[in-house]
This record gives C-alpha cells, structure tokens and sequence, in this order.
C-alpha cells in the first residue's frame, strides 16, 4: 500500500487529502495548522477530517524541526504531499519520501508562482487560473509540473468564487494524476520559470482604493478583496467606506470630471478616475449598508467627491454637477 505524509491547510488540503483517502493511500500522518483567533475561519478543517478517519494529526510549530524530521522518516513515507499547508519545508524533510515530495499550487504554474495567487490572479483581470500539482524544491513553487487544472474566471467573479473553483481544480488534478504518481509512469514537466512571476502576501491595508484608478481596475480591487477577505475601502467623510461588491463597468461615463460617489437611474455608482462609472452592489459607512434610497435620504442628490489626490485623508462633500 502506498504510504503518504501529508501537510495540508484549508479547503484544498481538505478536499485532496480526501482524494488519497479515496484511492486507498495510507496516510500515516497529516500536519496542520492551529486556527488563528485573529482570523477569520471561513474554510473547512483538515484536523476535523483526519479526527473523522482517526487520522493522526499534529500542529507543529517548526515543520523542519529535527524531531519531526525524524518522526517522518521513521514513518518511511513514500510520498510527501503539501496541500495549501502555510509554511515552507526544507530540503531535509523533501529528501526523505521514496517516490517524491509534491504540492499543490493554486494557480496555472509558472504564473503567480508564491502567496495568495487567486487574489492576484482577480486583482490583475485574468480570466483565466486553475491548479497545479508539481514536485517540490527548495526554491518555492518551481518544481516540474504533473498535473494541471484550468478554470474560468468571469468578470464579477469574487476571489472567493474562483477559490472555490481552484478548489475543485485542484481535487481533479490529484484525482487524475494520482494512479500515475503511485506506479511511476506520470510525466513532469519542468517550468520555464521566466514566463511568470513571483507575488507576495497581501495585507488588508493593500485593499485601499485609488478612485483616480480606471473603473475596471477598482474593481478588480474590489471582488479580489471582497469578503471573506478584508474588503476595499477608503476614507470617506468622518468614517471609512467600504466597498464589498460591484458589477463590470459597461463603459457609460459620468459628468463629474474627477472621482465622485453618486446615485444614477435609481442606482449607486462611483465615477472613477478615467470618467467611466462604476456600479456599486454593496456599500457599507459606519457599519451599515446602503441601498441608493438610502444614501439619498442621508446624503441627498449632489454627487459626493472621491478625489483624496490632494490629501489622502481628507474626503469632504463638494457640490458636483447633477448627472
């Protein structure tokens, strides 16, 4: 029976760990992560999954650390798989499998080679990104490629909409390559590592809106940050503005001549830097969500200026020509 050690995180740790569960791999160990309070655990559980297989299943700290490095080896893995597992393993622990050591990525290898590589898929446009199961070196996500799942990305896709579908790219390409792994007939594909490039992690702060930006670019922003991640936002009056969903831009323009928020035809729209008006579905101000009715009624009918070029942390209302 082929043996397996497993690291895995997240939904795609949960669904393709229970792939080698369903092709009959003994997974003789599965490392995960403790939640982390301060995060917002929207994502299935790997350690509630093994704890249902009476998997056993461990939370180190320090992956690499020479104890566990042992404890695996004693275990005589032939395969080692990292499946969405947050941190890096180290060329020790990568040595010691007989038949190789693999992670899956969630992105179509060798673009968006490193963190969060859906947001940044969705933040730059693409419409297109998958999964991709390939051999694991020291250096981060540039081993040869075995499997390879593409997905679609539509034009009001969120980063949660395409994660889930990576999810499921992910467990199709494990699905289909694993009977090739175990009797040693899969194919690798080496990357030609200059055809993409490396991303780093993001942060909250990273989804500040630019309203001089073109429309199509703020949302971007806006559905590759959209909950359950933090959000776009701004600065707005007195408080912050945050924008959760929005739709494509259609290319209708505005009148105002510089960023404004503004309602049109019964419908909440921002003018954004290029003059192209951009449809907001989801407002939140102090903490409560408006409809265009309701924004009327606070705000009244002159467009509120969006220009902080000035002053970035200054936003006051400014008497705009009606559109």
């Amino acid at each position: 029976m082929t043996r397996a050690v497993v690291f895995a995180y997240h939904n795609v740790g949960v669904r393709c760990l229970s792939v080698l569960l369903a092709h009959g791999v003994d997974v003789a160990l599965v490392v995960t992560h403790q939640d982390n309070p301060d995060e917002t655990i929207w994502f299935d559980s790997v350690a509630e999954l093994a704890a249902q297989h009476g998997l056993p299943c461990i939370t180190p700290d320090d992956p690499n650390d020479p104890a566990m490095i042992a404890r695996i080896a004693a275990l005589a893995p032939d395969f080692v798989f990292s499946f969405y597992y947050r941190l890096m393993l180290k060329p020790a622990l990568l040595a010691l499998p007989r038949l190789g050591a693999y992670n899956m990525h969630g992105s179509l290898l060798p673009k968006y080679r490193g963190r969060v590589p859906v947001n940044w898929a969705v933040l730059h446009g693409e419409r297109e990104t998958g999964a991709s199961l390939h051999r694991m070196l020291e250096k981060p996500d540039a081993g040869a490629v075995v499997a390879q799942q593409a997905v679609p990305i539509l034009p009001n896709d969120t980063a949660l909409a395409v994660f889930q579908k990576v999810t499921v790219a992910a467990e199709m390409a494990l699905d289909r390559i694993l009977p090739q792994l175990i009797d040693g007939t899969a194919k690798e594909i080496p990357q030609d590592l200059a055809r993409g490039s490396y991303f780093g992690g993001r942060k909250a702060e990273d989804g500040r809106i630019d309203w001089w930006q073109p429309a199509q670019a703020i949302h971007n922003l806006v559905r590759a940050v959209a909950p359950p991640y933090p959000g776009a936002f701004c600065n707005f009056l007195d408080g912050q503005l945050r924008v959760l969903a929005t739709l494509q831009p259609t290319g209708e323009t505005g009148e105002c001549g510089k960023p404004a928020l503004l309602v049109r035809n019964d419908r909440l729209v921002a003018e954004c830097g290029d003059r192209k008006l951009l449809r907001l579905l989801t407002v939140e101000f102090a903490g409560k969500q408006f409809s265009a009715a309701e924004w009327l009624a606070k705000f009244g009918p002159i467009p509120v200026s969006l220009d902080s070029q000035a002053d970035p942390r200054t936003i006051t209302p400014t008497s705009l020509p009606q559109t």
